[in-house]
């Protein structure tokens, strides 16, 4: 697995926001709000996240609606796992990155540590 390109993550972005299904044409309507984008140009990134395995489709009438096939933190926790896993020294690279954690993220981590976040592991 690896990020997204720009519109794949615009794409994903609405999904994971709206917390629903959502057809093509939703998704160009709401982009054509910051920028034009084509209707052909959204359906075939949005076929390609579909075969990426990113989002499950279904028919609804002749349209497909997408909707993610894990949540965005799922997914976000799957990069940074993936990210640590290619690093040529894994613990310098942990370290380094809590070393830059602002106070939020460092007590949030060890809360997680502890067992007291939800999704965390004792």
């Amino acid at each position: 697995m690896r990020g997204f390109g720009q519109l794949e993550a615009e794409i994903m972005e609405r999904l994971w926001s709206w917390g629903r299904p959502a057809t093509v044409r939703e998704i160009v309507d709401d982009l054509n709000v910051v920028r034009p984008v084509a209707y052909t140009t959204v359906n075939t990134v949005a076929d390609i996240l579909h075969r990426k395995g990113c989002v499950h489709r279904s028919k609804e009438g002749r349209a497909w609606v997408y909707e993610p096939v894990r949540s965005r933190e799922s997914y976000t926790a799957e990069i940074m796992r993936q990210v640590l896993g290619e690093a040529a020294d894994a613990r310098a690279a942990l370290l380094l990155f809590v070393d830059g954690m602002d106070d939020g993220h460092a007590a949030l981590l060890r809360e997680a540590l502890a067992g007291r976040v939800p999704g965390g592991r004792p």
